[in-house]
């Protein structure tokens, strides 16, 4: 356990001192803007959690190397890919000037580099059709880095109230660990649960108080990171099945469909435009009634913090099937069926205010 203890310390400390020190680089990275449609904190927090987050699993990665030589080696070039996509991330971070285009596009560079550095590259998918597409080189490598964009762009999507995206990561990561080791494949596993450590690190200080957020650098770079590790986990281990990451992943991914056509087709507006009618954006407005109107920072804080337990549940719903038949596909494909179907009813109950009373949460 000292990979996860090792990116637990370094993230916590680094956290602590980013926290520590807000108010001399609060004027570059603090989110001070609070009136957009995502925006459900109090006062301007740190947006730079994914500093110390990057230099955790790093610290971990460098530990298993240094133990392990060049059985490891993979770990550093995990985290060489990763830079392009968290670099582009902590820029929008510091500058607020980065466009989501260019952001996307950084990570693609982030997905084709692990592609060529580990040939994480998707070459089986067990869906019919896709299977013989990809058997052609370009087509895989297509897929390989829309994929890893999109899972990177899912992660930032669902960041937005205090510990979301963070435990749901977590719990990914925690699944991939499992499912590694039960696939005799230590290594991947031990990459994984450094991630753990470090976003645990992060996590300890951003929720319940909020006092830092993930930030894009943090999104980009953790759904960078869960997607590489799905990627080499059914690359290196045929006896799992590639549904596996997908229905672990699944929430933040079916989160971002949903978004594009509720976006594209029901409200007719340009996909990229932010609304506050994600899941989670509904769930505190509509559920989280306990001390609604009241704008005290302290109330506004606590009300934000009690959001994300429902999506750790629903996260939980996929990624615990995934922990049980993680060599079965015609299991998994049931399983992301119903979470699509659950999300999907779920939504809308809340929607037409139908949800059960026991959902709600008033004073």
């Amino acid at each position: 356990m000292l990979v996860l203890f090792c990116g637990f310390l370094v993230s916590t400390l680094i956290t602590f001192v980013v926290v520590r020190f807000a108010n001399a680089h609060g004027h570059l990275s603090g989110d001070n803007d609070m009136s957009g449609p995502q925006k459900f904190h109090a006062r301007p927090v740190p947006r730079i959690g994914g500093l110390g987050i990057v230099l955790g699993v790093s610290a971990s990665i460098l530990v298993l190397w240094l133990r392990m030589g060049a059985e490891a080696v993979g770990g550093p070039l995990i985290m060489l890919a990763g830079m392009p996509a968290f670099l582009a991330g902590l820029a929008e971070d510091l500058t607020k000037t980065q466009s989501p285009r260019r952001r996307l596009f950084f990570t693609a560079v982030s997905a084709a580099l692990a592609g060529w550095l580990l040939d994480a590259v998707i070459r089986r998918t067990d869906i019919p059709g896709v299977d013989w597409i990809i058997t052609f080189t370009p087509a895989a490598m297509i897929l390989t880095v829309f994929a890893v964009a999109g899972v990177a762009n899912a992660i930032n999507i669902i960041d937005g109230f205090n510990g979301l995206a963070g435990m749901c990561v977590v719990l990914m990561l925690g699944g991939l660990a499992y499912v590694a080791f039960q696939a005799k494949d230590p290594m991947l596993a031990w990459w994984a649960l450094g991630g753990v450590g470090a976003v645990l690190g992060f996590f300890i200080w951003n929720f319940p108080a909020g006092l830092i957020f993930l930030g894009d650098g943090g999104a980009y770079f953790l759904g960078f990171l869960v997607a590489e590790l799905s990627l080499l986990l059914i690359h290196r281990n045929p006896q799992v099945s590639p549904l596996c990451p997908l229905l672990m992943c699944i929430y933040p991914i079916f989160e971002t469909v949903f978004s594009i056509y509720r976006r594209r087709f029901v409200r007719g507006r340009p996909i990229g435009m932010p609304d506050g009618v994600h899941l989670h954006s509904l769930i505190y407005r509509r559920l989280m009634r306990w001390a609604v109107g009241n704008r005290n920072a302290k109330v506004l804080t606590k009300r934000n913090s009690l959001t994300a337990p429902y999506l750790w549940m629903l996260c939980m719903m996929s990624v615990v099937p995934a922990l049980f038949f993680w060599n079965n596909s015609h299991l998994l494909a049931l399983f992301i069926v119903l979470f699509a179907g659950t999300y999907t009813v779920l939504y809308g109950r809340i929607v037409k205010f139908k949800v059960p009373r026991w959902m709600i949460v008033r004073r």
